[in-house]
């Protein structure tokens, strides 16, 4: 259980009355670009599924890191040990796109063992049943490290095409997309 001081407990306000508006999470990102000290109070809330804002500090993290990505930096293998616990939809979502950024990162090197992790899990959110945008965002990270991992390739054809008929029309333009790249 986390404790938070005074001053955390406004923090911690602040996310728990936020919403799943643009607006509101806008609102929150804002809130940590200007004062990065919280940054870390943020990624701690994501982390404690016990907690049902958790969800919101999900959301957050994806606009923050989609701006400044490398502000994960400090807590990338903490993040990275992490993202395979998630089980809310609402919160893999997020995570899952956060997993793309690092893929096409230019500027963040991950390490060989970082690009695993984040293979396990894309892989394993694509073949459970998880909500359509979690598998688009997982699929294309997997096509991103696919380039450094060939034997990712094969498992991704596999998976998309076994899978291709029993998805939706979103899966299924998304993984035809990956799939011509992948030819």
């Amino acid at each position: 259980m986390i404790i938070f001081t005074s001053m955390d407990q406004a923090f911690y306000k602040l996310l728990s009355e936020s919403t799943a508006h643009r607006i509101s999470r806008e609102f929150i990102r804002d809130f940590i670009l200007q004062h990065p000290e919280k940054l870390s109070e943020l990624i701690k809330i994501s982390w404690n599924e016990k907690d049902k804002i958790h969800i919101k500090a999900c959301w957050s993290l994806e606009l923050i890191f989609e701006i400044k990505l490398e502000l994960i930096v400090p807590f990338l293998d903490d993040f990275l040990a992490r993202i395979s616990k998630y089980k809310a939809d609402s919160a893999i979502r997020p995570i899952s796109k956060i997993c793309l950024f690092l893929s096409k990162s230019k500027t963040i090197k991950l390490s060989e063992n970082q690009e695993i992790k984040i293979i396990e899990s894309c892989l394993d959110w694509l073949i459970q049943e998880e909500k359509v945008a979690a598998k688009v965002y997982s699929m294309r990270t997997l096509y991103q490290l696919s380039k450094k991992h060939p034997w990712v390739n094969e498992e991704l054809k596999t998976i998309l095409s076994q899978d291709f008929f029993k998805q939706s029309a979103a899966y299924r333009a998304a993984a035809k997309e990956i799939l011509e790249k992948l030819k």
